[in-house]
């Protein structure tokens, strides 16, 4: 495999980690276009613990990466040893994990303050012009960590879009199944679950979004 990818994760689950099925299927099509991955996550607490099953908080602490392992079968490393030159392209799937570990936008909105580690790899990826992909909730964060003008979408949520707006970002309404490229930026973003109604639907896009990062890094 010659070409590899860095997949940042947040956790393990859609209210407080990384989205499970987003992560999967990016997994998915990047084995089978037969490109190299590697995870990646903060080594940090995570901002809370949602019982999935009720959707309340639970009293307990876990760990951004320990969990973030149970996606990656144990194959991860800290966010803090992430080296751009090592990668081709990277790729940040959704769920919450992205706007309460890896950013603070859960609570702060466009005021949000972004994760310093993630900060500094990602600013090596677009400085060496590399494929960034982002999906769900996580391309929220773009104008923060990538600078403004960049047109990214998360679908059509009038609150997130109108956030990305204020901090300088050009949202771009997108359907489920579809994705939105600035090729200035080499940024891919797909809505995922911020409209999924099913598997499939959350599928076309993933796979539309990893497809066009493999065509990018040939570029």
């Amino acid at each position: 495999m010659s070409k590899q990818v860095a997949v940042i994760l947040s956790g393990c689950g859609v209210q407080d980690g990384s989205e499970i099925y987003e992560t999967t299927l990016t997994l998915l099509r990047l084995d089978q276009l037969g490109i190299g991955y590697r995870c990646f996550a903060p080594d940090i607490d995570q901002h809370d613990v949602v019982d999935h099953r009720s959707g309340e908080a639970a009293e307990e602490r876990r760990n951004v990466l320990v969990e973030s392992a149970r996606l990656a079968r144990g194959e991860i490393s800290p966010l803090a040893e992430l080296e751009a030159d090592e990668f081709d392209a990277v790729i940040l799937p959704g769920g919450f994990g992205a706007a309460k570990n890896l950013s603070n936008f859960a609570e702060a909105g466009a005021d949000m303050v972004i994760h310093e580690e993630l900060v500094g790899a990602m600013a090596e990826f677009h400085e060496d012009r590399k494929p960034i992909g982002l999906m769900c909730i996580a391309p929220v964060m773009v104008p923060r960590l990538l600078g403004p003008g960049i047109a990214v979408t998360i679908g059509h949520d009038p609150g997130v879009a109108g956030a990305i707006s204020s901090m300088g970002g050009l949202h771009r309404s997108c359907g489920v199944e579809d994705i939105v490229v600035d090729f200035d930026n080499r940024v891919v973003t797909t809505p995922a679950y911020m409209l999924a109604t099913r598997l499939g639907e959350a599928a076309t896009g993933i796979f539309k979004l990893v497809d066009r990062i493999d065509e990018m890094m040939d570029l």
